[in-house]
């Protein structure tokens, strides 16, 4: 004999060996296709954008949801040659908007140029020179530079840096 206990909004079944042995007399429901909020992937059945598909990260119902909707259904249903090109007005206003908002939207090349300068500030592989930047080929201001093999090669630039020697 099977027995329920509810704890706060769980419900907890236990089962005997009996309960298991007769056949599930569960019916399934038959699921229906043209369900809006039935996770189906970005484009519905009928072809509609699925704007609750949690690939869309949910952009479409942030403070720039009504501006990425709009850039978004354009770019679907364009029928231009160069899909999309008729959009940029839409892209434009969804950009604005997302400026407006940096703490939601940071650029990627805020996020990714802090990211490898923490990176390389925090990480230093086994073996590998002290932080001088000439084994790394960047300088200790984050700055990229060229190693002195190529800058050798290159007899129309001036070798402006100073070795360590002098």
């Amino acid at each position: 004999m099977s027995s329920i206990r509810e704890e706060g909004k769980d419900k907890i079944i236990f089962v005997t060996k009996e309960d298991h042995e007769t056949p599930s007399n569960a019916e399934l429901v038959e699921e229906d296709p043209n369900d809006p909020y039935e996770e189906r992937g970005l484009i519905l059945p009928n072809g509609d954008i699925n704007w609750n598909c949690p690939c869309l990260g949910g952009m479409a119902s942030g403070p720039c949801g009504t501006e990425f909707k709009d850039a978004f259904s354009c770019f679907h249903y364009s029928k231009e040659e160069v899909k999309g090109s008729d959009c940029l007005e839409q892209f434009r206003a969804m950009q604005e908007c997302l400026q407006r908002y940096p703490e939601l939207y940071p650029q990627e090349d805020e996020t990714s140029s802090s990211q490898t300068s923490q990176e390389s500030a925090t990480a230093e592989p086994s073996g590998a020179e002290p932080s001088g930047g000439e084994a790394s080929g960047v300088e200790p201001s984050g700055v990229e530079s060229t190693p002195a093999s190529e800058q050798d090669s290159d007899s129309t630039l001036p070798n402006t840096e100073t070795s360590p020697e002098s």
